[in-house]
């Protein structure tokens, strides 16, 4: 992943030099942060006046009360996901609905129990939201959506303890990108 972000953001960068209307977008969910410090960002490409392809990717790398094993709090994760928005009236404006592949890495615990889960997740998602236009190149974005899966997982009775209390392979259903997002034009 740590490879990966920078190639995204030299990919997003390159496309924006040859567009001559607004064509290219790159935001990042304030909400995100919120949880546990999760840094992301999402680049989007305009092909159509309706349609749009994204880019994203998360990641958190923090263990929070690290030194007291039993208080110990994380929800670290690297993720990363490729989708497409439909814009009912065009690109950058208004109501949109998105679908998106997405792949995430994750390890949480400590945060409503003892208990540690680590896994991998495959899946799609549907998502929906309005983007309110501040300015010729600021817009705020506000979306919810849900995503679904495959999840290869291990349970663990605590986040250090090295006991396994479950293992192997599930379905899940969750929900995915509650955001306020600020967005640039380019």
């Amino acid at each position: 992943m740590k490879k990966i972000l920078p190639f995204l953001i030299a990919l997003l960068m390159s496309v924006s030099f040859g567009c001559r209307a607004q064509r290219l977008s790159v935001s990042t969910n304030i909400l995100g942060y919120a949880a546990l410090g999760t840094m992301n960002i999402e680049g989007s490409y305009s092909i159509s006046r309706r349609v749009s392809i994204t880019a994203g990717a998360e990641y958190n790398p923090f263990t929070f009360r690290k030194d007291v094993p039993d208080q110990q709090i994380q929800l670290r994760q690297r993720s990363g996901s490729l989708g497409l928005r439909f814009w009912p009236w065009h690109t950058w404006s208004g109501w949109w609905l998105a679908g998106k592949g997405r792949f995430q890495e994750y390890n949480f615990g400590g945060i409503l129990s003892k208990e540690t889960d680590e896994g991998d997740r495959l899946g799609v998602g549907l998502y929906t939201g309005y983007t309110h236009m501040l300015s010729p190149h600021f817009n705020i974005e506000f979306g919810l959506g849900v995503w679904a899966g495959l999840d290869w997982y291990r349970t663990y009775s605590c986040q250090v303890c090295g006991i396994t209390l479950d293992s192997g392979k599930r379905t899940f259903v969750l929900p995915d990108d509650i955001m306020i997002s600020l967005v640039y034009v380019f």
